[in-house]
């Protein structure tokens, strides 16, 4: 979670890199100061949601306020209903929750100024979502956790033996339930820790051999088809990650 502000006299455009996460934009500017676009078309003002590899994503705006907001999909799926629905579109906000609520928790959030007191009341609002009645079985939700913590860097067989499945119905529940089969979803995950290896300074071909690809070029055609850009304009975009790497905390609220 991460709070942000935009203050120029022109448009300012962000690219936003893939992140194995869903992610939630609150525009808290009174006027829609924030718009995105999708995947080549126009843009569109005010809060979004963005899921699991959206395409090419951009932001930007003149004046406004933002607090954004990572999910796993796990989470995600509780949040929302469901998250497969979400994998690789963005969408408005109040398309995905319940208009007048999503309405209200902007209202709430445009009304303080406290960077504090609004991390708190999306925390306890989205806890409150969390009705432990998840759509994701055990098993997927054991194997996205596993996917995270080993970087991308595991074999599939291996995850379906350790929740007791078979490989072909782990990898139809993974993806009817993620919305990207086990091997996307481990490419993704690849693909951040290399990102953020290229955000803190590292060379491509290290960057490469650090994250398990097979040499930089393999990471070069990954980082393209997923981004659309090179590694190293990764290396420099500001992507608002929520981390010390890519966004030191000198510049982050």
């Amino acid at each position: 979670m991460a709070g942000f502000g935009v203050r120029a006299c022109a448009f300012v455009d962000i690219a936003m890199v893939a992140h194995p996460s869903v992610t939630l934009l609150f525009d808290l500017s009174e006027a829609g100061g924030i718009g995105y676009e999708a995947n080549g078309g126009q843009y569109q003002r005010g809060s979004f949601v963005a899921g699991l590899l959206p395409g090419q994503l951009r932001a930007g705006g003149w004046n406004g306020e933002c607090l954004q907001i990572r999910l796993s999909p796990v989470v995600a799926a509780s949040v929302f209903g469901a998250s497969t629905e979400l994998s690789g579109t963005v969408a408005a906000l109040e398309d995905v929750w319940l208009r007048d609520d999503a309405r209200q928790l902007e209202e709430r959030l445009r009304a303080t100024s406290s960077w504090d007191e609004r991390f708190a009341i999306a925390a306890d609002v989205l806890t409150r979502r969390l009705d432990g009645r998840s759509s994701i079985d055990p098993e997927v939700a054991h194997t996205w956790r596993r996917t995270v913590a080993g970087r991308g860097r595991i074999r599939v067989d291996g995850l379906a033996d350790e929740v007791g499945w078979s490989r072909q119905r782990l990898w139809s529940r993974f993806r009817s339930q993620i919305g990207l089969t086990p091997k996307r979803a481990a490419q993704l995950v690849r693909f951040d820790h290399a990102a953020h290896l290229l955000a803190a300074g590292h060379a491509p071909a290290s960057a490469a051999a650090q994250s398990g690809y097979v040499d930089q070029s393999h990471l070069h055609r990954d980082v393209k088809a997923i981004t659309g850009i090179t590694p190293s304009a990764v290396a420099t975009a500001p992507w608002l990650a929520i981390d010390d790497v890519a966004w030191p905390a000198a510049s982050r609220t």
